[in-house]
Parts: C-alpha cells; sequence; structure tokens
C-alpha cells in the first residue's frame, strides 16, 4: 500500500497523492493510504465511512473547525505520474514552479495542506474536524460529504468550514447555483428529398438559440463580491439518418445563478426566458452566499490575508451553507486549471496555503 509521510514536505506529499490514481469511483488506495497516514496519531479520533476519512480532536476548545477535501479527481489524460518542473514563456507565470498532473490543483494540493496541518497541529486554538472524501466530481447522489452528512451530521458540525478547492491560495467568497434544463421540439420525419412533407425539429432551435444569443446575464455584488451569472446551450441532440428530416431535437441549457436566489426562483426566471416551451429540470444545486460578515468568516480573511474574490461554479461550500455551517473556498491552485490536460498548481501556493492554516489554527 501507498504511504504517505504526513511529516515530511507537504509539496512531496502532493507528488505521492497525485501519484496514486484515484478517478471517482476508484479512490480506495488513496482512501486507505489516508487513514493509514492518519492512524496512530494520538491528538486525533479517526472514522471511515465508506472511502471517506474523517479525523478530529476532541480538546473542548469553544469552537470547531471543519476543513475539507475531496480526494477524487476527473479521468486521467495523459497526465500520470507528476512532475515538478519551472514553466516557461507561459503569461505571467514565466519561472513559476509548479506541480503538474491530474489533480494537482483539482484538488490535491488542498488536501496534502490539510494532511500536513491535521498531523502537524497537535494542540490547535480551535477544535478541528478533518475531512477526505470521495465522488466530488461525479453525481450529486454520489457525493461522499453528501452521504456523510446522512449518515453522521455530527462530523461535519462546526462554527465555520474550509473547503480547500483550488482559489489561488486567497479567500473565495460562497459559489454560484447550478441548474440543467432540457427543452424537447418535436416535428415530422419525411425523406430529405421531400423536405416539405415534413418538419424539421433541429431548425425550430433557432428560436432557442436566438434567445440565448440575446441573453444578458445578470452581475450581482454579495458581501462586496461580484457574481456573474451565465445562460447557455451545453448539448443538442437530434437526427436519425443523413436523408431523413429529423422530428425531434433536445437542447440542454445550464444556468449558473447567484447565490442570492434558490433553485426554485433560479429555475423560474429560466422558464420566463423561454415562455411557451416545456422544461425539464434535469438536476439542480444551490448556491451559497458568501456569508463573509460572520465574525469566523472576518477572523479567517485577516488571519490568511488577501482580498475575497466570488466563487465562480459549484463546490461543497453550498453543502455546509444548507447545514448551517458557513463556509469559504481556500486552496491552491488556479481554479481554470481545475479538469485542464495541463493542470499544475504552483509550489509557492501549497507552502502559502499550509502556512495560512498552520497560523490561524496555531
Amino acid at each position: 500500500m501507498t504511504r504517505l509521510d504526513l511529516d515530511g514536505d507537504v509539496v512531496d506529499l502532493l507528488q505521492a497523492l497525485i501519484d496514486v490514481e484515484s478517478v471517482s469511483g476508484n479512490e480506495q488506495e488513496l482512501a486507505d493510504a489516508v487513514e493509514a497516514a492518519l492512524t496512530g496519531r494520538s491528538h486525533l479520533q479517526l472514522t471511515r465511512f465508506g472511502n471517506n476519512v474523517v479525523a478530529r480532536t476532541d480538546l473542548g476548545r469553544d469552537s470547531r473547525i471543519v476543513v475539507a477535501g475531496h480526494l477524487d479527481t476527473i479521468p486521467v489524460a495523459g497526465n500520470l505520474p507528476s512532475t515538478r518542473t519551472t514553466l516557461v514563456g507561459d503569461d505571467g507565470l514565466d519561472g513559476v514552479e509548479v506541480i503538474t498532473g491530474r489533480g494537482s490543483c483539482d484538488m490535491k494540493a488542498g488536501v496534502a495542506v490539510a494532511l500536513s496541518c491535521a498531523a502537524t497541529l497537535l494542540e490547535p486554538s480551535r477544535d478541528v474536524t478533518w475531512i477526505f472524501y470521495d465522488n466530488e466530481e461525479v453525481q450529486a447522489d454520489l457525493n461522499g460529504l453528501g452521504l456523510l452528512a446522512e449518515a453522521h451530521p455530527e462530523l461535519l458540525a462546526g462554527d465555520f468550514a474550509v473547503l480547500g478547492e483550488p482559489s489561488n491560495a486567497v479567500v473565495e467568497g460562497g459559489c454560484q447555483g447550478t441548474l440543467r434544463v432540457t427543452i424537447t421540439l418535436t416535428g415530422t420525419a419525411a425523406h430529405s428529398a421531400r423536405a416539405w412533407m415534413g418538419h424539421n425539429a433541429i431548425h425550430d432551435a433557432a428560436d432557442l438559440l436566438g434567445r440565448l444569443a440575446a441573453y444578458e446575464p445578470r452581475t450581482v455584488d454579495i458581501d462586496g463580491l461580484t457574481y456573474r451569472e451565465g445562460l447557455n446551450a451545453v448539448k443538442i441532440t437530434g437526427g436519425i439518418a443523413g436523408n431523413v428530416i429529423p422530428d425531434r431535437c433536445e437542447v440542454q441549457i445550464n444556468h449558473r445563478f447567484a447565490p442570492d436566489r434558490t433553485v426554485e426562483q433560479a429555475f423560474a426566471h429560466v422558464a420566463e426566458v423561454f415562455d411557451g416551451y416545456e422544461l425539464v429540470l434535469s438536476d439542480s444545486s444551490p448556491g451559497a452566499l458568501p456569508g463573509l460578515d460572520r465574525p469566523a468568516a472576518q477572523e479567517f480573511i485577516a488571519a490568511v490575508g488577501g482580498d475575497p474574490a466570488p466563487k465562480f461554479g459549484w463546490t461543497d461550500v453550498a453543502r455546509f451553507s444548507q447545514l448551517g455551517v458557513p463556509a469559504v473556498n481556500f486552496g491552491p491552485g488556479n481554479p481554470s486549471k481545475a479538469h485542464a490536460d495541463d493542470e499544475f498548481c504552483p509550489v509557492a501556493e501549497v507552502y502559502a496555503c499550509r502556512d495560512a492554516l498552520l497560523r490561524w489554527l496555531g
């Protein structure tokens, strides 16, 4: 079994984590390694639930902090094993030392930071729950943090939570909500040589696409952070054969909405944009308000420094928000490199995030 050295250099630990392939659904080897590395640490109480590992201090402190990170990655694209290299010629990043490899940014760098801190902080100023979970990159019903919340909600309890998602080593508050709808257009099939005898369902999509092209998304300011929304067609399917007028066309539309709207309000807005069409909601997840006015968030921002930014995209801070636990994203790596084939994480940001957490919790 892979051995993780939590007492050594945090960047070496990051490379060891990357080199254990853990595509969603295949996290057991890495979860086993994490559990083994934390076992025997007398200051931590361990709980294993599936491929989710929870380590907690119980020192009777006045507050409890939750620090969480997912172990899984999207599929590998020829980007394993990891390498340590210096970028050359990259715009604004020339000479920057980075770790490359699947998961380096999203989010094994955040996991490495959390594991290093969990081992180092023998007597933190606050009690800490460290959570390492599976299946974040796939459908919500498989999400390990969600399953853990259902089975053992007490393990997610806390006064404040930090999710180690990539955030350029600055605090990113809240997250966008997301929903997907499908609109089905129907026509009449006919031989393409006698097109006038049919009705082309794909051509009918022109109205939908025109509405999307003309759509002007909102820009919303919340707690001093600016969230930009989006409404986009993300998939179109239709057609039977090269010589048949299509009698069916499906258009899938994704809406990313600011956290000042609920899923229901966001769906109502999309329905208004596509008035006259039947919308089928395929999936949705609520956003999370940044909550940067909370005392715990203010203390965290003061400790780690930097100017907070909004989180574009959905993260599990929304899950904590639903549980009544204010949460922020804070981790090494540029979110724009998450899921990229040339995924990498700057070495300096790994050290910066590790040192910031140790400073805050020490």
